[in-house]
């Protein structure tokens, strides 16, 4: 979509950069970490002639949209999305989200039930991962280190000493944040949202792509297991960005549900 199409708000006093798409229905649409409102609003045009009005903004901290001036966790990224709702004047909305977008669903879903109508979540993040053996004593080995280095007053080298761990087994989403929004990846990414999946009220329906590296398989099977009312949609072939693969699919599928 061009840049014309984007236009901005305000909620709680960070510039919001959003598209709004069709008329009809509201449904909310959250992307990704590291991603932006234009890799969501492919299905949003998808979604839109089915009788859809598709509110897509760009989370704070990524696209065109402001970060905050403190590392969030999932809480406040849960409240700021309840404020946007607000402010479109949407008393109850369905749910769209994906990877991050998905994460936030669970706590969306489990403590704002009763505004959120239906929930499709794709790739959705917020469950562990299986540490291996060697990345459990790596781990382990390093935070011994750093303790030690602090406690006899060493705090040059407990810093090169994260600097380096952080260069040499840090993710690229670590590598790439700046500024709060390092923090504020730390905070997201350590919270096991598990707990918040099985109070979730609405009925959610799950997509998934098998070749997915990021958000393995075994999380959205998990999820459904989890989720009191869940179905799981698996995209043969299709990885993280499963939605995007099989765009005219999800869209498909997500206005069967949804009516």
């Amino acid at each position: 979509m061009s840049d014309s199409a984007i236009t901005f708000t305000t909620i709680q006093g960070i510039r919001t950069a959003e598209a709004i798409i069709g008329e009809g229905k509201p449904v909310v649409m959250l992307h990704g970490w590291g991603s932006n409102l234009k890799l969501v609003t492919p299905l949003a045009e998808k979604l839109a002639p089915m009788g859809y009005k598709c509110y897509v903004p760009d989370l704070p901290g990524f696209g065109q949209t402001s970060a905050p001036n403190v590392g969030w966790s999932v809480h406040e990224y849960v409240k700021w999305v309840m404020d946007y709702a607000d402010v479109q004047g949407l008393d109850q909305f369905y749910l769209f989200g994906h990877s991050l977008g998905g994460r936030l669903g669970l706590v969306l879903g489990a403590e704002n039930g009763d505004r959120i109508i239906k929930m499709a979540l794709s790739n959705a993040a917020g469950i562990r991962p299986r540490p291996s053996t060697s990345g459990q004593w790596r781990l382990k080995s390093y935070r011994l280190a750093l303790n030690t280095l602090k406690s006899i007053g060493l705090k040059p080298q407990a810093e090169q000493l994260r600097n380096w761990y952080s260069e040499r087994y840090g993710s690229a989403d670590y590598k790439a944040a700046k500024g709060t929004m390092r923090e504020t990846l730390i905070k997201v990414v350590n919270e096991d949202l598990l707990p918040f999946a099985a109070q979730i009220k609405p009925s959610t329906l799950l997509f998934w792509g098998d070749k997915d590296e990021e958000t393995p398989l075994w999380q959205g099977q998990l999820l459904e297991k989890t989720i009191p009312d869940a179905g799981l949609v698996v995209w043969e072939g299709a990885g993280h960005y499963s939605y995007l693969e099989r765009a005219a699919d999800t869209a498909r599928v997500m206005d069967h549900f949804f009516k």
